[in-house]
């Protein structure tokens, strides 16, 4: 919860590179890359760095954070919407990110369905009664497959110069690693999970024996939650808060189930695939008209500086021009020919080139995604070009 909880002025005997707060979230997305969870929720998410991060990760689809402060929350959230390149070259995953305002020690329906959970530097902030309430709603009412909660190691904090009871003066308590491997496998085998447990932030050399600075358990469910044993426990209204104040200054608390919704651009998205994919054939239909112009030109010159060496000099290019279309054998149906003032790219050869292939699936869903997109012949054949303007630049 707390980002880098000063550690950036223990300048003294101990320093961190990098920053402890990016090797905890490097250590998120190093556990990302391995498992490739689709839907990822973060609990006292703060500023939102961790999802920032964590939505460039390609498996990823769903993303949700939580957090008490809400104010901390919608300083840094625009940092999830979408960016203008997001919708010029839209990916083929979908994702949509998500933030809640409200209490680890409260179930929604919101927060179910998640493949991984992240707890990072969250329970020391907990109070007494939160902390009792915080398993049953993590791994008993959320249960994902994957859990990680990290927390600051008391045995490291004589190290660490400033630090006099805790590390923060918001934490609430600091464990040492057996108080927090005791809570954490109890934890683990109440609700049939099992743990393992590692770190960020090394030791100084010689003092290995105080553990990591930060201490991490990861937890991994050991059977797959009945889809019956999660709807009896799932609530039927949200019970987050997001908080406002009235004229006169007084809290207003309401329940809404979210603060913020950004939903990304996708290739899923019929809309966005029908403008990647009438971008790329009018892309690669230029492309071709282009080269069959320039060899029909090249073909002119040739003709009139010398008819006897027209016929053999003409062979390369055709040659070059049947490797740009795929390297494959040009049937007569499917060349590109010019007739009067007008270009016509038989659609079959557009569909030859892999990146058209890779969008369309098929040629049927090619047809279907340019139909009144694109200028066609009176069959629907072909895509057709005015050559007069060529003329002119020529």
């Amino acid at each position: 919860m707390d980002k880098n909880f000063q550690e950036e002025q223990f300048t003294g005997i101990i320093k961190f590179t990098p920053p402890l707060y990016k090797q905890r979230y490097q250590f998120i997305k190093d556990l990302v890359e391995k498992y490739k969870p689709k839907k990822v929720a973060d609990l006292g998410c703060a500023d939102c760095t961790l999802l920032w991060m964590l939505k460039f990760c390609s498996c990823i689809e769903v993303l949700a954070g939580l957090d008490i402060c809400a104010s901390v929350m919608k300083e840094k959230m625009h940092r999830l919407s979408p960016l203008p390149v997001d919708y010029l070259q839209p990916p083929e995953r979908s994702l949509t990110v998500t933030l809640h305002h409200g209490s680890v020690a409260h179930k929604d329906p919101c927060m179910l369905g998640f493949d991984l959970v992240t707890c990072i530097e969250l329970i020391e902030h907990l109070e007494e009664s939160e902390l009792k309430k915080f398993p049953e709603v993590v791994f008993g009412f959320m249960a994902p497959s994957l859990v990680v909660i990290s927390t600051p190691n008391s045995e490291f904090n004589p190290l660490l110069p400033g630090v006099t009871l805790f590390r923060h003066p918001d934490h609430k308590f600091e464990w040492n690693r057996v108080q927090f491997q005791s809570w954490a496998l109890e934890i683990a085998r109440h609700y049939g999970y099992s743990v393992e447990f590692t770190g960020v932030g090394h030791p100084p050399r010689g003092m290995e024996n105080v553990g990591f600075c930060t201490q991490i358990g990861v937890f991994v469910r050991k059977y797959t939650q009945t889809s019956e044993s999660a709807q009896s426990e799932t609530p039927t209204e949200g019970v987050y808060k997001t908080v406002t104040y009235d004229n006169d200054k007084h809290f207003v608390f309401f329940y809404v189930v979210k603060v913020f919704r950004a939903v990304y651009p996708s290739l899923k998205d019929e809309k966005y695939l029908q403008n990647a994919v009438v971008s790329e054939v009018i892309f690669t239909a230029q492309i071709i008209k282009r080269r069959l112009l320039d060899r029909l030109m090249s073909e002119h010159e040739e003709y009139n500086d010398d008819t006897t060496e027209r016929k053999s000099k003409f062979q390369p290019l055709m040659n070059c021009f049947s490797e740009d279309l795929g390297k494959l054998v040009v049937e007569k149906s499917m060349e590109p020919f010019v007739k009067g003032s007008v270009v016509y790219i038989p659609l079959i050869t557009i569909f030859s080139f892999p990146k058209v292939i890779q969008l369309c699936g098929t040629f049927e869903k090619l047809c279907k995604l340019i139909a009144g997109k694109v200028t066609l012949s009176s069959d629907g054949s072909a895509m057709m070009f005015n050559t007069e303007h060529e003329h002119e630049e020529n």
